[in-house]
């Protein structure tokens, strides 16, 4: 049956065609259907990169509108070459204006704003310095031009190269320096060959400038996308995130909620705290450019935000290791766990208390009046929480007595005190972080203090402080009435 089925498999169907030759049948079948398996496979990966952009999109509907925006703004900087007599005041430099409008136009006003003036005062200053050096060149004669150009274009290259490695300068002024060695080196450079100079600099000039204004108005204008705004919203969404992230860390410990996907997620919250240093200091700086908007002066304190985001961090990273502890191999017993499980949760949740009450200071922009009384409760649990490990300890890390017996009891009764205290270990370390994060909280609680200051918050609740005045006062009233009646008597 073999040698049958084998020869039953060797045959190929083939086909004469008009000029002697024949061609198989199974080729052609095996390349269709490779044809086939290509174009489905380019089909789907369509609907996928689909799908994708669709989501993006629905996630965050403000990439479209700026999508829009900058499609606008070519549209009518365009206007330059379609209408006869703006083309005729700028003639072949009108292309400036539509470069400055693709290189500029960015995602926030305070990133469009920023690069806008970089551009406009590295172009400008460029040009004033090119000008002076062509002045004087031109005046030395036509043996020591080029030399003289060579020798100002390598020295205010290298100097405004360098500026850049300064940290300053390149958090705010990266852009303008590299525009500014740009712009110097083609007019220099040309002002040997061009003869008017001047004209053309000042058409590139004025179509840069239209092209800068044209950008910052539609940014601000049209669907405004603040980088100040996005910051303040950020910092709050990451408290919240890190308050959520350390009561599901300690619950989890302890086995207090069953673990599911949503709360994988709140525990792992964490990490965008711990990802977020490059966002916050990027938006701080864009934000610093932006005019006053929304419940935000012309003045506010945006750099102390990546400070409030570096107190945070300190809290995550002990955070990370309560992560640690829980996927640790080395548990303790149930039984120990649950002489801490209570006083923890207490813990957690008044620590997770305070970053929420701080969350909504931010949000509201008004000082919280419970943000002392809520600090307090955190220490009086951590109190309790010493003296709970205290008390465990001495239960099960009883005094060792080593003295010239070296029979097998004494033996004995150090392994069973050894025993216990390796398994009180785990916990007591995963206490100790808890400890540890209710410290390091209070230096987010300084930090939004001083913004509070900084940015002269008002105070949220006046009627709940005159009403604990009034009572205090009906208080300190019956105290001095009874103060008197017991003199009298």
């Amino acid at each position: 049956m073999a040698p049958e089925k084998k020869a039953i498999e060797g045959v190929e169907w083939r086909i004469n065609v008009g000029d002697g030759s024949s061609k198989s049948l199974v080729e052609e079948e095996r390349f269709a259907t490779r044809i086939w398996l290509g174009i489905k496979s380019l089909i789907l990966k369509f609907l996928i990169f689909f799908k994708k952009a669709r989501d993006i999109g629905a996630n965050d509907p403000r990439k479209i509108a700026h999508c829009v925006k900058v499609g606008m703004a070519l549209s009518v900087v365009s206007l330059f070459y379609y209408v006869r007599p703006l083309y005729d005041g700028v003639g072949g430099n009108a292309m400036w204006a539509i470069m400055t409008v693709v290189v500029v136009f960015e995602n926030t006003v305070g990133a469009t704003i920023c690069k806008c003036l970089n551009r406009v005062c590295g172009t400008s200053l460029a040009g004033m310095l090119a000008f002076g050096v062509h002045w004087v060149a031109t005046k030395s004669g036509e043996k020591f031009e080029p030399l003289i150009v060579g020798a100002s274009i390598f020295m205010l290259a290298s100097a405004a190269t360098f500026s850049r490695f300064i940290p300053s300068v390149k958090q705010r002024f990266d852009y303008g320096a590299m525009i500014f060695i740009l712009t110097f080196s083609l007019i220099t450079v040309s002002g040997y060959r061009v003869d008017k100079l001047f004209e053309m600099a000042h058409d590139r000039i004025s179509t840069i400038i239209v092209g800068t204004s044209l950008c910052i108005f539609v940014s601000m204008l049209i669907c405004p996308i603040w980088a100040g705004r996005d910051l303040h919203t950020l910092t709050t969404t990451n408290m919240d995130k890190l308050a959520n992230s350390l009561d599901g860390c300690v619950a989890e410990y302890f086995n207090s909620n069953e673990s599911d996907e949503e709360s994988d997620k709140k525990i792992l919250g964490y990490k965008c705290v711990l990802s977020s240093k490059a966002s916050e200091e990027s938006m701080a700086n864009f934000a610093k450019w932006e005019p006053a908007h929304g419940n935000f002066g012309f003045k506010h304190p945006w750099k102390q935000y990546p400070k409030i985001g570096a107190s945070m961090r300190n809290c995550a990273y002990c955070i990370e290791a309560l992560t640690s502890c829980i996927l640790s191999e080395n548990q303790a017993p149930d039984l120990i766990k649950n002489q801490l499980r209570d006083v923890c949760l207490k813990v957690s949740s008044t620590s997770s208390t305070v970053i929420r009450e701080l969350s909504t200071t931010i949000k509201t922009m008004k000082r919280s009046s419970d943000i002392d009384f809520l600090s307090e409760e955190t220490s009086i649990a951590v109190e309790e929480l010493q003296e709970t490990l205290r008390t465990l300890s001495n239960l099960h890390n009883p005094p060792i007595n080593i003295g010239a017996e070296t029979n097998s009891a004494a033996a004995d009764e150090t392994d069973a005190t050894l025993v216990p205290l390796i398994e009180v270990i785990p916990l007591v370390t995963f206490a100790s972080l808890l400890i540890e994060i209710t410290t390091r909280i209070k230096g987010i609680v300084n930090a939004v203090d001083e913004l509070a200051n900084l940015a002269e918050f008002k105070v949220e609740a006046d009627e709940n402080c005159d009403k604990s005045r009034s009572n205090n006062r009906v208080e300190q009233d019956l105290d001095e009435k009874t103060m008197k009646t017991l003199q009298k008597v």
